[in-house]
């Protein structure tokens, strides 16, 4: 029990230095790892068994972590190396992606492509925010799209914050749609072995549908106020060509960007693991950019990774300890025997928790809290897998501190003299977060019930 007590007192500790935002989240998380290893693993439990477990690094030499042989299987509590490495080799990838200048010159070749009409680049943007974060991690595509955004719109004479809310929204609701989208999808998906095909067919159809309800609501918000002539002339508007650098980079990026595609669909069948894809994906890019490798290397970002040591570690000591099998039990105490409640509780205290913490730390804490769910009231383990996953990607969207997508295109807008306040941004976020929520737990009940 005092060991159940120290491990709880430990997350939330964690939780609030990570939401009061005074110390570093990767130092929170790795300080409250070393305590829950030493003080509840060592001092409390006598348990080194625990600790290795719980640091998880005999996977990382076990054949299956490279190439899957069988599906299914228990999580193990601790360090998932598999997501920590995965990241870090997209991290990598997308780096080289932005050196050829991709990302700038998609924007601008689609904005040329509708002859840089405001309500065109508003709705294209927002299909194209979404379709890249089912692949790269949305803060990457926010960064790259709001700065283009806000270069397109004060050429063409018009103001970027809309289209900025309604492509931060959009990122957040593509990344829920595959297994690499977003973060708490890829610690899902590797813990319960589920293929980039499972996300796709399941979050995926949920996440297109949610999307076209998404763009005809922004559409309403905003189309007025991006009606209307620039009366600027095409000439005195940047050419895309000018954004690629090096051709041959260009075209290799793109290769390695679509070789990773490829795998991470057939990863199923092939049994290549995220972890393998994640490294080659690296390699290959380091190989390409071989004159930029230690730039590529710097920009890593380090602190995320580490921040996910930490904080896998410290959700491993409330699953060894079994706290979160009583929280297991007192959801199963309250919904009863009925499926559908249970997986509306799933759903919407994801989304909420999410709109005002990390969704990372919220989505890992959560997970083996639905496996003991599935168990005890027999419900289908991949329902209420969907109902986390699509609670915690879309909840984020609702406030300005609910993802980092979101806090990075404010940054972005206000960096250029466009600032967002929290009035502004819930205005339109908050009601189109209820409402691609609401739209999850009618398709996950018309589905699955």
């Amino acid at each position: 029990m005092v060991a159940k007590i120290l491990a709880l007192i430990i997350f939330l500790v964690m939780f609030l230095l990570i939401i009061t935002e005074k110390i570093e989240r990767q130092y929170v998380t790795l300080g409250c790892g070393a305590v829950m290893l030493v003080v509840v693993f060592g001092i409390c439990m006598h348990s080194p068994e625990a600790i290795l477990n719980t640091l998880n690094f005999h996977s990382i030499f076990t054949p299956d972590f490279w190439h899957a042989t069988a599906e299914g299987g228990e999580t193990t509590a601790g360090i998932n190396w598999s997501t920590i490495i995965f990241i870090a080799g997209m991290m990598i990838m997308v780096e080289g992606m932005g050196k050829a200048g991709f990302f700038r010159w998609l924007c601008l070749k689609l904005a040329k492509m509708v002859d840089y009409k405001p309500v065109r680049i508003f709705i294209v943007f927002m299909l194209m925010s979404a379709f890249l974060s089912m692949f790269i991690d949305s803060i990457t595509v926010i960064l790259f799209l709001a700065a283009v955004t806000v270069e397109l719109c004060q050429l063409l004479k018009c103001n970027p914050i809309p289209m900025i809310l309604s492509e931060v929204f959009c990122a957040n609701l593509g990344g829920s749609a595959t297994m690499c989208g977003d973060p708490p999808n890829i610690i899902i998906g590797t813990s319960l072995h589920y293929a980039f095909i499972d996300f796709l067919t399941n979050t995926g159809v949920i996440a297109g549908i949610s999307l076209i309800a998404a763009v005809i609501y922004f559409y309403a918000c905003f189309h007025k106020e991006l009606s209307g002539e620039t009366g600027v002339k095409p000439e005195h508007l940047p050419d895309p060509k000018d954004a690629v650098t090096d051709k041959k980079l260009f075209g290799l990026s793109i290769a390695i960007f679509a070789v990773a595609v490829v795998l991470l669909v057939t990863h199923a069948n092939t049994g290549l693991t995220v972890a393998f894809i994640g490294v080659l994906v690296a390699i290959l890019t380091l190989i390409v950019h071989h004159a930029e490798i230690p730039d590529l290397l710097k920009k890593v970002d380090y602190k995320t990774l580490l921040f996910f040591i930490g904080l896998f570690i410290v959700v491993g000591g409330l699953e060894q300890t079994g706290v979160l099998v009583l929280i297991a039990d007192g959801i199963s105490y309250i919904c009863g025997s009925n499926a559908k409640l249970v997986v509306a509780v799933i759903l919407w205290i994801s989304a909420i928790a999410s709109a005002f913490v990390d969704n990372i730390p919220f989505a890992a804490t959560m997970l083996p809290v639905v496996q003991t769910l599935s168990q005890l009231q027999g419900i289908e383990l991949s329902v209420l897998a969907w109902a986390l996953s699509m609670g915690t990607d879309i909840g984020g969207s609702a406030t300005p501190i609910g993802a980092s997508a979101n806090v990075v295109g404010i940054s972005v807008a206000s960096r250029e003299g466009y600032p967002i306040g929290w009035g502004k941004y819930c205005k339109y976020c908050a009601p189109a977060t209820i409402m691609v929520v609401l739209i999850s737990m009618v398709c996950i009940y018309v589905r699955y019930f």
